[in-house]
């Protein structure tokens, strides 16, 4: 099994180096098992040096976890981000608030977050402002 960089795999997305993309693909081939930290940089190097939008980003993520080959870290709060984002969230957003325990509330003081948040139907999100002048 490979644990990929970050590196592999834009290279694999981007198809942006006919070497690279080609050595990319062949360790795909194989067992590979992905971080979550590689998936949030990855998403952050696909929308700022590539000009991919979070929807495009979820939709390649989602295709990655689908091989057989591929293994994720806490897969189960990767594809609650992945649904987040179908919802209107940035990707790290998603990650954050997916990764969060169930029984914790998610604090912020990003209040436009914590109203998409909300929109998206994540009940424990609440703007730290809130939190704060509450203590809840």
């Amino acid at each position: 099994m490979n644990a990929v960089d970050t590196n592999i795999l834009v290279r694999l997305l981007t198809a942006d180096d006919a070497r690279q993309f080609a050595a990319a693909e062949a360790i795909f081939r194989s067992r590979v098992w992905l971080a979550k930290t590689v998936l949030l940089e990855s998403a952050w190097v696909l929308g700022k040096a590539y000009g991919f939008d979070d929807k495009t980003i979820a939709q390649a993520f989602r295709q990655l976890l689908n091989l057989s080959s591929v293994s994720m870290e806490d897969r189960e709060s990767v594809l609650t981000a992945l649904g987040l984002v179908d919802e209107g969230l940035e990707f790290a957003d998603a990650l954050h608030l997916g990764s969060s325990p169930q029984n914790a509330t998610f604090v912020s003081f990003d209040r436009k977050l914590i109203q998409r948040a909300k929109r998206a139907g994540v009940a424990n999100a609440k703007s730290a402002d809130d939190t704060a002048v509450t203590g809840r």
